[in-house]
């Protein structure tokens, strides 16, 4: 900055003006700093500077690596929303969560000054490592609301009892007595959530549940578990617990000359970008992800105001109704 107030002819305080956009500047003057800064090639120190005015400008997300749809929309989802409240946010991607690995991970971006963190934790390793680390600016946390209480961070999630309830409701609306669940991994809070609902509403409408768990979201589990499915006695629907698991299952049971929704319904979560290109359109449920991201930076800015929630925030999901779901078939009653 001294390089700066040197080359332009004026005092720093006046750089530090034109820098932070506070004060009068006479319009030449001000000029004459901006064409030093461009010369020069100046530079903020974030860092140094929110020492002194304890604002950064940054936010810290950490997640985990996985790729799959819903962890990846929350990451893009936060980000813009985070620009929009003119904030930038570093991202810390952890591969192996470990007590360790959290550790490091907040330490750097504590290192970068954040003035909140948040923390995508999906899955239970990662709320139980963030359970016996304590941080020293806000945390807000997506996951389960009774996780994140029982951590003392601020939950913000999409309510996936919910969204789970509307499927297969919608399901048993249709006439479908035998109803299969093909689940997510149980260390997910997703699927836990989603299986929770499933077995909550079959026991509602007194009928027996059916889940196969499954270790991964992928379209090739999808494919496995219904391949098996249509080798056995056919129930006349599946809740898949993504959209990936039933565009699976749908390719299995079309190999086995199995129709959708002709012999078995089939309902997916999430609402993918092509869901609606699968044969046929898939039915679905759709998180908000765009929501997400914006109750997420709302409920940090809310904390750094030091704000604290009144209740978790949940976001409702929307049934999104196509072609993969009828009632069943006249020989299944």
């Amino acid at each position: 900055m001294m390089d700066v107030a040197a080359a332009a002819g004026v005092s720093h305080q006046t750089v530090s003006r034109v820098l932070n956009a506070s004060g009068k500047v006479a319009p030449d003057t001000r000029q004459r700093v901006l064409d030093a800064i461009e010369q020069l090639g100046y530079r903020r120190n974030s860092v140094a500077r929110a020492l002194v005015t304890r604002r950064s400008g940054t936010l810290g997300l950490i997640t985990t690596t996985s790729t799959h749809y819903g962890p990846t929309s929350m990451l893009v989802s936060i980000e813009l929303a985070a620009s929009r409240a003119g904030y930038f946010l570093a991202v810390a991607p952890i591969d192996s969560c470990t007590p360790d690995t959290l550790g490091d991970a907040i330490d750097h971006m504590l290192g970068l000054a954040v003035e909140g963190i948040v923390i995508l934790a999906p899955i239970e390793d990662i709320a139980e490592d963030l359970g016996t680390i304590r941080v020293s600016v806000p945390v807000v946390a997506v996951t389960s609301a009774s996780t994140a209480e029982s951590l003392g961070v601020v939950p913000v999630a999409v309510d996936q009892y919910e969204g789970a309830r509307l499927a297969v409701e919608h399901l048993v609306s249709h006439g479908h007595t035998a109803i299969t669940h093909l689940a997510g991994p149980s260390d997910w809070f997703e699927a836990q959530g989603r299986e929770k609902a499933y077995r909550d509403v079959m026991a509602r409408h007194g009928l027996t549940p059916c889940v196969y768990s499954t270790r991964g979201w992928e379209a090739s589990v999808g494919f496995e578990v219904g391949t098996a499915i249509a080798n056995g006695t056919l129930p006349t629907a599946v809740f898949a617990a993504n959209d990936p698991l039933a565009l699976g299952l749908i390719n299995a049971f079309t190999s086995a000359g199995i129709t959708v929704p002709g012999d078995v319904s089939v309902v997916g979560f999430d609402d993918e970008p092509g869901a609606r290109y699968f044969m046929p359109p898939l039915t679905t449920v759709r998180q908000d992800f765009r929501g997400l991201g914006e109750a997420v930076v709302t409920v940090m800015m809310h904390a750094l105001e030091g704000r604290a929630p009144d209740a978790p925030t949940l976001l409702t999901p929307e049934l999104v109704v196509r072609a993969s779901t009828a009632a069943p078939p006249l020989s299944a009653h």
